[in-house]
């Protein structure tokens, strides 16, 4: 259903809105059929015997003079005048009500016909069988049309007011949904410190404790799995040192094995920075505006230390954007490290707009072998180092420590073949910081 809402609160909102609706709509018949109605027929009875009565002594071919009329008029307050004359004082402007006209033929016995107008005062016409051609002119005292207006005025408001009262009633039940949900985006970015108040129906006060009993679950494997990794770290360091010291005390005639063993154990403990690096940065950090020009150059300068060519292109209006300037800078140099690992030749670096203008784009490219269409998005999972072309070495998190940084930003990764050959790397960074709801 196109026009249903999805949310809850807009299901609940027109949910109750159709019926009262529906309550509203049968009321109104209701009160038509069973209140204005029987009214106006008790009327038109009243009215039938009055008529009868101005009619009792009435004969054929007798004509109704002024002062015949005027008669009726001070006694009854009814008024008999001719076809013209009824034209004349608004029989023109009412209208004729079969219903009504059919019950007031029952009464005189014989065709009658009933006319209401309802321009001014509620007018009653009558055109009796006793006298074709005249029209007994009823003005009614009393009830007026501004009954019905006042009676749809009091439908309306009981349905407008009815709606707001569902309105806010559906916004109070949702309220503690909403704190739930913006809770569950912080404890989705790492944030575990938000816990929510235990608020609103049985139901959702049994969702909201276990879901704070879930965040503070997670919160704890957290930590240990941070300690774990600390203490892991610490107790590899420990050995590995040891024996880069009794390297160093090996003969020169085994230069070529300790050497060896020496980048061995430099790719050990750059491993084991990789592993820390990703536990680092598994939560939100407070941003600040910097100038990411600045940024990129600053590290495209210390990698030219590498002797591979680096050159940088930016687009001098970017200016500055909110962000982490040691994570950015993790970001940067594992891409240009991954580029110059994979790739042979010199390397691109580029920052511009993104089509929109609404992300500010950093941009690595190499000329190497690329990466399979089919391998392009699972290279970001941890431990994953894409196809064999591109080797195997490191750890297998530099995409992952590169995603995990830019999903912290609000930001993009987007890694793409080059059709002349090579990767294209892109991050893209929001020029405004997103900052989870409150």
């Amino acid at each position: 259903m196109g026009m249903f809402p999805r949310s809850a609160f807009g299901q609940t909102v027109f949910l109750v809105a159709a019926l009262l609706l529906i309550n509203q709509i049968v009321s109104y018949v209701t009160v038509s059929l069973y209140v204005v109605k029987p009214t106006i027929e008790q009327v038109n009875l009243m009215l039938a015997k009055q008529i009868k009565t101005v009619f009792i002594d009435w004969e054929d071919g007798v004509e109704i003079n002024d002062e015949v009329s005027e008669k009726f008029f001070e006694i009854t307050g009814i008024k008999v005048m001719t076809q013209r004359e009824a034209m004349r004082n608004g029989l023109g402007q009412s209208r004729e009500y079969s219903g009504l006209s059919r019950s007031m033929s029952e009464q005189l016995d014989g065709f009658s016909r009933v006319r209401i107008s309802q321009t001014g005062p509620l007018i009653y016409w009558v055109e009796a069988p006793q006298a074709p051609g005249y029209w007994v002119k009823v003005p009614l005292i009393g009830f007026k049309e501004n009954n019905l207006e006042f009676l749809t005025f009091y439908l309306s408001s009981i349905g407008f007011l009815s709606v707001l009262g569902g309105w806010l009633f559906a916004r109070h039940l949702n309220r503690p949904l909403k704190a739930l949900q913006q809770a569950a985006i912080k404890v989705s970015v790492g944030d575990f410190s938000t816990k929510v108040g235990e608020q609103g129906s049985t139901e959702v006060i049994e969702v909201t404790r276990a879901f704070n009993q879930m965040s503070r679950g997670i919160a704890e494997l957290e930590n240990d799995r941070r300690l774990l990794m600390a203490g892991v770290s610490h107790d590899l360091r420990t050995p590995l040192t040891r024996i880069r010291l009794a390297t160093e005390m090996m003969a020169d005639t085994d230069e070529f094995l300790r050497d060896g063993i020496i980048y061995d154990i430099e790719d050990m403990n750059g491993i084991i920075d990789q592993f820390i690096e990703y536990l680092r940065h598994h939560k939100r950090e407070e941003l600040i505006c910097e100038d990411i020009n600045a940024l990129v150059a600053e590290v495209v300068h210390s990698e030219l230390q590498h002797q591979r060519l680096i050159t940088f292109k930016s687009n001098p209006n970017i200016g500055k954007i909110p962000l982490s300037i040691v994570a950015i800078k993790r970001v940067i140099t594992n891409m240009i490290g991954n580029a110059r690992r994979y790739s042979e030749g010199d390397i691109e670096v580029l920052s511009y707009f993104n089509s929109n203008k609404k992300y500010a784009v950093i941009e690595v490219k190499d000329n190497g072998p690329g990466i399979p269409e089919s391998e392009l998005e699972s290279v970001f999972e941890p431990f994953k180092q894409g196809d064999a072309a591109r080797g195997s070495e490191g750890s297998g998190l530099g995409l992952a420590i590169i995603k995990r940084i830019i999903d912290m930003h609000d930001g993009k990764v987007k890694l793409s073949n080059r059709p002349e050959g090579g990767l294209s790397a892109k991050v893209y960074l929001p020029l405004k910081h997103i900052s989870p709801k409150e």
